[in-house]
């Protein structure tokens, strides 16, 4: 395989189209063409990542989190970022990361978090915004159906949990053919009159490059007449943190208890408790102060988080209890969710999970 048929698969996961604006995401060092001899996935690419790589022999590291995350503009080795890249580079290593890619898809990092806490039914958090695009596009009536079926195999016509979604309005379209066209109906000179049908269909963005292809490949007319608009509808399926429940309700000490086993935890930073029954967790990897009020509207009895600043505990107005965990805390299991998920999609090929410990606040 190459590297580009590896990130193809893993952006079937987690597409980069997910990706929050600020954040620096996909193949960050390397060629995609390159073929791989090896795969180690890791939180983070620090140097003994790189080391580890090399002894190895894995020349493609699938990391979360972004080793380049701002630009650089110089490649002296003066700081661990320079360090890594210059390595990685020396030794022929690509690095791909997926971060915020995979934060926002359902079945990522948050998914991930529920499955070891034994949440049920979860649901997103925040669903991401401007994620829904529509295609409006008109065809001879007789191709219709047809073109719909292209649509609908390339990604387009699914809301919710329904696919192959579309609407449709009959009507006389009109077009007068230019001196250098081709027409596939009507002739040069004179204005031709159709009967043609108007396609609507809605898609998530990152399937627009497809359903483009599709679209342009299977449309009989010279010129394809679209539109494409982003609509305000928030999607069920992406988007940032989730909210799950418990089979049962517990104590609360109890379930901070479950939290720090299953966790993996030395110390739990959490506001004050309240004296409810804990049933309904929202959750959240890597830094998630921004989602506090979002998990009290949910009616979360706590919020499994990290980076949370003193005052921003306060949030919690004695509506529930706000737990930080610790960052790597909260993501340490998002290695495993991707060899786990490569190893299915590709089972015959050299998958490694870091050993490198790369969490770098220690605890007393």
């Amino acid at each position: 395989m190459i590297v580009k048929e590896v990130t193809d698969i893993l952006e079937e996961l987690a597409p980069l189209d997910y990706a929050e604006s600020f954040d620096n995401v996909g193949l960050l060092v390397g060629n995609a063409q390159t073929e791989v001899t090896g795969i180690l996935v890791t939180l983070d690419t620090l140097e003994n990542v790189v080391d580890e790589a090399i002894s190895k022999k894995c020349n493609l590291i699938i990391s979360f989190h972004p080793i380049i995350f701002s630009g650089l503009k110089k490649l002296t080795g003066a700081t661990y970022v320079e360090r890594v890249v210059l390595k990685a580079v020396q030794h022929q290593i690509a690095i791909y990361s997926m971060h915020t890619a995979l934060d926002n898809s359902s079945k990522g990092v948050n998914a991930k978090i529920c499955e070891v806490l034994g949440l049920e039914r979860p649901k997103i958090l925040i669903p991401q915004k401007s994620t829904i695009k529509k295609l409006t596009t008109y065809i001879p009536r007789d191709n219709a159906n047809a073109l719909k079926e292209e649509l609908f195999k390339a990604g387009a016509g699914n809301i919710g949990n329904y696919s192959n979604c579309s609407f449709t309005v009959e009507g006389i379209g009109s077009y007068m053919p230019g001196a250098q066209t081709n027409p596939t109906k009507g002739r040069i000179g004179k204005t031709h009159f159709e009967e043609e049908t108007q396609i609507h269909m809605t898609y998530p963005k990152a399937n627009e490059r497809s359903i483009l292809k599709a679209l342009f490949k299977h449309h009989p007319y010279e010129e394809v007449a679209y539109e494409i608009s982003t609509l305000e509808n928030t999607h069920q399926k992406i988007g940032m943190g989730m909210v799950g429940e418990l089979a049962n309700a517990m104590d609360e000490t109890q379930f901070l208890q479950l939290l720090k086993d299953k966790m993996k935890l030395s110390v739990i930073r959490y506001s004050r408790l309240l004296g409810k029954k804990i049933k309904r967790v929202a959750v959240l990897g890597g830094s998630g102060a921004f989602a506090i009020s979002a998990a009290r509207a949910a009616n979360a009895d706590i919020f499994v988080s990290s980076d949370i600043k003193y005052h921003e505990f306060y949030q919690a107005e004695d509506e529930m209890i706000i737990a930080d965990i610790g960052h790597y805390e909260t993501e340490q299991f998002t290695k495993d969710l991707l060899v786990e998920y490569l190893t299915k999609k590709i089972p015959n090929f050299a998958i490694s999970l870091s050993e490198s410990i790369t969490n770098p606040i220690k605890y007393y």
